[in-house]
């Protein structure tokens, strides 16, 4: 069972923030709230969200899995004004999810779970990052947009010695570099680290992050790069792995 009743930016954000990684995903629902874990077709990012019950102004549910065809999702509540209420209630024997938006009804067939990829295990994400940082995300969106402007790829990394977070990008012909000194960060945390990531990626994942938050980054060296932020006045949050590119000698 599961029926509930919430914000249309909360939940517009919630699909926003999957649909940067998967396609297709798997949903689960318990008393505590929704989590959603996938990774995308080529194994390369995975996202983590919760979305607690406090964050809904109605819940009530038991626990459930069902497969949700994300972006088919993210048309039916994208056409909810940010300060409407959305109501949810699952049909368990149809399979479908009831989607209320004022006197819009709109009825979601759900996706048969088996036939949806199975979402990561997290005893695989266990990494033993070097050091990270919380950043403004305006800081961090600035500087992957200015690296897509020159590559297809963004070094990310920490000079511990200089106690500073830069980012660098090279192109064929120009190049982007930014340093954050520990003092411009709202939290540094010291250790050497530097790894090759995909813009593509780290696009698609700033394309989708709510303004005027603050990100937590952890990193390594040749590591995933892990983001991590809260949403929905807290109630929600949010962690994505990357993995990095091997760079060629």
């Amino acid at each position: 069972m599961f029926e509930a009743v919430v914000d249309a930016e909360a939940i517009q954000t919630t699909v926003e923030l999957v649909d940067a990684v998967v396609d297709e995903c798997h949903v689960y629902f318990d008393d505590d709230g929704v989590r959603i874990p996938a990774m995308d077709p080529a194994t390369v990012a995975a996202v983590d969200l919760r979305l607690e019950s406090d964050a809904f102004e109605a819940y009530e549910a038991s626990d459930a899995h069902v497969g949700v065809d994300v972006s088919r999702l993210g048309d039916i509540v994208g056409m909810a004004d940010r300060d409407q209420l959305v109501r949810f209630a699952l049909d368990a024997e149809t399979r479908a999810l009831e989607i209320r938006i004022g006197e819009l009804a709109y009825t979601l067939a759900l996706l048969d779970p088996d036939t949806v990829r199975s979402p990561p295990d997290r005893a695989n994400f266990k990494f033993e990052f070097a050091g990270g940082i919380t950043a403004d995300a305006e800081d961090i969106r600035r500087t992957v947009r200015a690296a897509d402007m020159v590559s297809d790829h963004v070094t990310f990394g920490i000079d511990e010695a200089e106690a500073a977070f830069y980012v660098e990008a090279e192109g064929d012909t120009d190049d982007v570099s930014l340093a954050l000194p520990a003092d411009d960060l709202v939290e540094f945390r010291p250790g050497e680290a530097r790894s090759l990531f995909s813009i593509d990626y780290l696009k698609a994942i700033e394309g989708a992050m709510p303004r005027d938050l603050e990100l937590d980054l952890r990193l390594g060296t040749e590591l995933p790069l892990a983001v991590r932020y809260a949403f929905a006045g807290g109630a929600g949050s949010v962690e994505y792995l990357v993995s990095p590119r091997i760079a060629a000698n």
